[in-house]
């Protein structure tokens, strides 16, 4: 049977991690139904693992402040028929390029230019958000600060624009989910009694040349970071449980507490991760993240909540 998988690629993705976190969850998971709520979607990664592995949700949320991403989400889930069509055109046409390096970058950088002006309807923006995702350097995300797309053309010759399959797979399951454009701290708004929460921000860089969380024009800083403790913090007093995961500054710096002090009173696990978004392949490889909850993974949650 086929299943909805994430139709991005993105730095960050949380695809490698889905075995540690699915051992971070709470005991008797599936043995309840709740809602699922996820304020910063990106790929949507862990929704799409958590929709097909937990029938028991009973809603799901998916939030993200970057407006390109969502409305694309809102697109496939409405109107996928058209973005299809209009991916297989475009992707024909790439692929005749396959032996022309000059045409496909002319070609990628008239829909970037394109994708920019916002000015197309709600299928073509959305299908210029997966096309330039498909052709772009390493399936980037970056926009500088006046909100411009502006990742260079990758080296694919023949890329896969358009997954027909699953992009049907995508467009049934977010049927029903509900999509938010906005902060996370709005996404409280849709918590019910039996709330979980993932959280997968913009992390925090290792090093000042190793930053890819420009997904939105406003930088999300240390000041953001914080903010994000604290509605944490608001979250575990309303009784609802969540799950965080982010950078492990500490392994590259022993002296960097930011993360151990931040999250101090709540529970911080390391595991391994795989990243593949340095443009140096020497320099990537397993490093360090964090999984941090406000519970331990011997709570029962059908009876904890």
């Amino acid at each position: 049977m086929k299943t909805a998988k994430p139709f991005l690629k993105w730095a960050g993705g949380k695809s490698q991690l889905i075995s540690e976190i699915e051992n971070s969850l709470p005991q008797d998971f599936n043995k309840k139904e709740f809602t699922f709520i996820e304020p910063f979607v990106g790929s949507g990664a862990v929704m799409f693992w958590m929709l097909n592995k937990y029938p028991n949700i009973k809603k799901a949320v998916i939030n993200d402040i970057n407006t390109d991403l969502t409305n694309t989400y809102i697109t496939i889930k409405k109107n996928v028929e058209a973005v299809i069509q209009q991916l297989n055109e475009w992707q024909s046409q790439y692929h005749q390029f396959k032996n022309d390096v000059d045409e496909r970058k002319e070609y990628y950088y008239e829909k970037r230019a394109l994708f920019n002006t916002r000015e197309s309807d709600s299928v073509v923006q959305a299908s210029l958000f997966i096309f330039l995702n498909r052709t772009c350097f390493n399936g980037l995300y970056r926009v500088n600060k006046s909100n411009e797309f502006n990742v260079p053309i990758g080296s694919y010759k023949t890329p896969l624009i358009c997954d027909k399959e699953n992009l049907m797979e995508v467009s049934k399951l977010l049927e029903k989910v509900e999509i938010s454009n906005g902060d996370f701290e709005d996404t409280l708004f849709y918590a019910e009694k039996d709330t979980f929460f993932y959280f997968d921000p913009p992390y925090k860089p290792l090093s000042n040349t190793s930053s890819f969380n420009s997904y939105a024009k406003d930088e999300f800083n240390d000041h953001e970071q914080i903010r994000l403790r604290d509605f944490c913090k608001k979250l575990n007093a309303k009784g609802h449980f969540w799950m965080l995961s982010n950078s492990d500054v500490k392994g590259k710096n022993p002296d960097d507490n930011f993360f151990d002090d931040l999250y101090s009173n709540f529970n911080i696990n390391r595991v391994q991760a795989r990243r593949n978004i340095n443009a140096n392949p020497k320099k990537r490889g397993k490093l360090n993240e964090l999984l941090i909850t406000n519970y331990t993974t011997e709570v029962d949650y059908a009876k904890a909540i």
